[in-house]
């Protein structure tokens, strides 16, 4: 069973992310959602959390240092911090750029696959870089499962094609595809009502 669905975007990632987000809708949320979003250093008052928890039927919050990771919440990565997964709980990381980036889709995915192995999900969105291409690697070679955006429904294809380059993958979806995918593999009973 999956236990924790990693997703990355960065270009375009907004509607990418509200679109995904809005159909993740089941009565169980089972797996914890963690987020890595590009975005600018001075956010630090972003309404990004605001933004998508209202495309969510889960809470949607800004992850903190040392905070226990807990199932069915929707976790984002703060601006100009990298998120790492650690046994239990989130650290943030203040160490260089990946790819141009702080936080890092890399950062957060590699740290998912040693910790969860193969109950990860790897997501890659939109994006004009490469950036997470090696953290799905990452989640393949350790058996997790891994999904990548259909690049011809990407607002900026680069990130989609360069992990498809970097690995195979198990799904390559359309974005309006993804939220139910998410669906069969993190959640318990799909909601009945929508």
């Amino acid at each position: 069973m999956i236990e924790i669905a990693v997703i990355g975007a960065s270009w375009g990632g907004l509607n990418a992310l509200t679109t995904v987000l809005s159909d993740l809708v089941c009565d169980e949320l089972r797996a914890t959602v963690v987020i890595a979003q590009h975005r600018s250093p001075e956010s630090s008052q972003s309404v990004l959390p605001q933004l998508l928890g209202e495309s969510s039927s889960a809470p949607v919050r800004e992850a903190s240092d040392k905070e226990t990771i807990e199932p069915a919440t929707i976790y984002l990565a703060p601006p100009d911090y990298h998120l790492l997964i650690e046994d239990g709980h989130f650290a943030l990381a203040t160490d260089a750029r990946v790819q141009f980036a702080r936080p890092s889709i890399d950062v957060l995915f590699e740290t998912a696959a040693e910790v969860y192995g193969d109950r990860a999900l790897g997501v890659i969105l939109t994006g004009a870089n490469a950036d997470g291409a090696a953290g799905l690697r990452s989640i393949r070679e350790r058996g997790g499962l891994t999904v990548v955006q259909d690049p011809a429904t990407a607002e900026r294809s680069a990130m989609p094609a360069a992990a498809l380059a970097a690995t195979p993958v198990d799904a390559v979806l359309p974005l309006d595809e993804i939220g139910p995918f998410l669906v069969r593999h993190c959640c318990g009973e799909p909601a009945r009502v929508r």
